[in-house]
């Protein structure tokens, strides 16, 4: 009996102890004292969590450095390979849009007959105006045919291999070319230079000589066939003391940026110089 009475009066006290600390909890007469208690411990656990990351970070972070420095190399890489695969794809579709184009004007042009050609090189001489293209005899090309792309005239085949062949560009200083004004009417003369430039000769003097007159082929002298878009008048010069007049020249044809070209294979030139000579009496 006074074993239980005995537990009973510690129950109530413990219980009394309890809602006294809770009281004062709520009160907040223990946040001093439990501030003043923890601190310490707070303390020393802030300063070994300090060391736990100092040697956490020298032991980790070479080999994250490591890791890091290997995926950036590796990013790179796909980068670079990426990079190189984009300008392909240009590249390729510039092309694409180039035969596009050789293919609708050939289609357009139903009369004539084409080989398109790539073109694979350049004449290195700064006097001489030539390309060369990836098509030759065994594909039917011959001297002297007409070479265009979907703006107009390129030049004429002026020697040919087996499998490749050279084309003289209407710029070279050899090249002449007869051709028409399509505004005035008149035929003239279309001359190449040295520097690259294409000069208009041999305007008749009454001509209406405007700036952006549309010049064609006239298919005079039998080395092109007529109507074949050669380019724009750029500037008309006429003096009192010249008896034709004569221009300077916008191409059609952008001759820097020359990637393909048709050969017209089924125009055969022809030679008319020995039927041109003076005979002698």
């Amino acid at each position: 009996m006074k074993k239980a009475s005995s537990n009973s009066w510690q129950i109530y006290m413990v219980m009394l102890v309890v809602a006294g600390l809770l009281a004062l909890a709520l009160s907040g007469y223990l946040n001093t004292i439990l501030r003043s208690a923890l601190s310490p411990l707070i303390s020393l656990q802030t300063w070994f969590s300090g060391r736990y990351m100092a040697i956490y970070e020298f032991v980790t972070v070479p080999r994250d450095v490591a890791s890091l420095r290997e995926r950036n190399a590796q990013l790179e890489s796909e980068n670079s390979s990426l990079r190189t695969q984009i300008v392909q794809l240009q590249q390729q579709l510039r092309e694409a849009d180039v035969l596009y184009a050789l293919l609708d004007f050939a289609r357009d042009r139903p009369e004539n007959r084409y080989v398109a050609s790539a073109v694979i090189g350049r004449d290195p001489s700064p006097f001489l105006h030539y390309i060369i293209i990836d098509h030759g005899s065994d594909d039917g090309l011959r001297h002297g045919m007409p070479v265009v792309t979907e703006r107009g005239l390129v030049g004429r085949v002026d020697a040919v291999t087996a499998g490749a062949a050279r084309v003289q560009l209407i710029t070279d200083p050899a090249s002449a070319v007869n051709v028409r004004l399509e505004a005035a009417g008149v035929e003239a003369l279309l001359s190449g230079s040295i520097t690259g430039d294409v000069t208009l000769e041999m305007v008749p003097p009454d001509a209406a000589l405007q700036t952006g007159d549309l010049i064609l082929t006239s298919g005079l002298g039998g080395n092109y066939p007529p109507d074949v878009v050669v380019g724009q008048v750029l500037t008309p010069r006429k003096t009192s003391t010249e008896l034709f007049q004569s221009a300077s020249v916008q191409p059609a044809v952008d001759f820097t940026s020359l990637r393909a070209v048709l050969v017209i294979i089924n125009f055969r030139p022809v030679n008319i110089t020995p039927l041109l000579t003076t005979p002698v009496p």
